[in-house]
């Protein structure tokens, strides 16, 4: 068993924690959803709610992961009383990090084969329709779906190979660096387009008719989900990097750093995306659309579009990357943890397994388009994504949350004093209240809401 690594600085853990925690999800949905509830009014109640919802659930996966110094694979079994069965949520988890990436690979390989398209001059000359004709060549061919897929799992698990310290850690720092400059650089940009002005005015200044016309319960779910979803909680993605860290600062503290950071970088996505869909007069969009149809479009009628494109798919790539390699870390961790693996032997079995298993949502697309397992039009993809979205990342998040308040669990008093070990931000004593009886209701409403938006589309 390899002695158990630490994080070289407290910067490299806030870092890599929020470069878990964003996601290509956040990037484009957030505008979009931000501009079609309200603008303003939703990014405040949507702050609200990463404070009320977000944070307290992201203490409890750090505290369970620094009590324990292990990944979910054996936390519970180190924490949890004897003849408890808390351990069964390992099993969830270890699950739960594997499905997220059989089709984030995919999706975080699509960034990258979009950044050499960009780079080579592929979209120079293209118009309108001959822009959207160039995402369905690249998801119909399975092998440069496969391509960038595996390009994308032996890179980040190389990194991960080399160690917390030299290879996470090093390397991750200068990801997030980098992106935090590209997504500023593009946000001035964006905001200096002809009209920007307007998109920044659908995106930010409270709008009560778009309230009105969706409902109040609705922009509030919207919200509540958002913020819930956008911290990638429940599955011990966060928690393995609490096991990494020392006892000198309070676990509160820690995670509004990260929260506040995974925010901004939501906001200023906005800041790119918005005010430039307006200059051009196109639809924003959602989804696959706006990333590879509609922005590529964008970066195609402004000057110098190639290098905007190139800078802007390079950044997407940083934001992916940064999820796979934590998440891979976490992979890598559960063999350590359960068969005492070294690190390298752990990186180069997943590695292959990872490929493997991450082959059929690339086929999905293309060699088994004619299934599909939630109904027309929907895909290997849709069917991971919603084991983890609408059911592993709320559960599992409920499971930490009544381990650490229940006296059947782990129990408050034992939380609490680990996430307030350490200087800085303390959680106080009188929210237990909250956070037994409050925070289980919103987690349960976000599951069963969740559910029935899912199956009623």
């Amino acid at each position: 068993m390899e002695k158990r690594e630490k994080f070289a600085s407290r910067l490299g853990f806030i870092l890599i924690s929020v470069g878990c925690s964003i996601g290509l999800g956040d990037v484009w949905r957030f505008p979009y959803i931000t501009g079609q509830y309200g603008g303003g009014l939703f990014v405040l109640t949507y702050l609200i709610f990463i404070v009320i919802l977000g944070v307290p659930i992201m203490t409890m996966e750090l505290a369970v992961g620094r009590a324990s110094q292990k990944s979910i694979a054996t936390s519970f079994n180190v924490l949890e009383r004897k003849g408890q069965k808390w351990h069964w949520m390992g099993y969830a988890g270890v699950v739960g990090n594997y499905v997220l990436m059989m089709f984030y690979t995919t999706v975080a390989g699509w960034m990258l084969g979009y950044f050499f398209k960009f780079a080579f001059g592929r979209f120079e000359g293209a118009d309108t329709q001959q822009v959207g004709t160039i995402f369905e060549e690249m998801i119909a061919n399975p092998w440069e779906m496969a391509l960038w897929m595996v390009i994308t799992t032996i890179v980040c698990f190389g990194i991960c190979s080399l160690g917390l310290q030299e290879g996470v850690e090093k390397i991750t720092k200068v990801m997030m660096v980098m992106l935090f400059v590209l997504i500023l650089v593009l946000a001035v940009r964006s905001m200096t387009l002809p009209n920007a002005g307007l998109g920044l005015k659908f995106y930010l200044l409270p709008d009560i008719d778009s309230i009105k016309k969706h409902g109040l319960w609705e922009m509030i779910y919207a919200c509540m989900s958002q913020a819930f979803f956008s911290l990638s909680l429940g599955i011990g993605s966060i928690a393995i990097f609490g096991s990494y860290l020392n006892k000198d600062r309070s676990l509160l503290g820690e995670s509004i750093e990260i929260s506040v950071i995974d925010t901004l970088v939501s906001i200023i996505a906005g800041l790119i995306i918005f005010p430039a869909c307006f200059s051009f007069n196109v639809d924003p969009g959602q989804g696959a659309g706006l990333v590879f149809v509609t922005l590529p479009n964008i970066f195609n009628s402004m000057v110098g579009g190639r290098i905007w494109g190139s800078l802007f798919f390079i950044f997407m790539c940083f934001a992916a990357y940064s999820t796979v390699i934590a998440v891979f870390e976490n992979i890598i961790a559960f063999a350590m943890d359960l068969w005492g693996w070294s690190r390298k032997k752990a990186a180069y079995i997943n590695m292959f397994l990872l490929i493997v298993l991450s082959l059929p949502c690339v086929l999905g697309f293309n060699v088994l388009k004619g299934f599909q397992p939630l109904g027309a039009g929907t895909n290997v993809l849709d069917l991971e994504d919603f084991i983890i979205s609408y059911n592993l990342l709320p559960l599992g998040s409920l499971i930490y949350l009544l381990f650490c308040v229940s006296r059947y669990g782990w129990g408050f008093e034992k939380y609490l004093e680990e996430t307030n070990t350490g200087k800085g931000v303390k959680m106080p004593r009188w929210l237990r209240g909250y956070l037994t009886w409050i925070l289980p209701v919103i987690i349960l409403l976000v599951l069963v809401q969740g559910y029935i938006n899912f199956f009623s589309k």
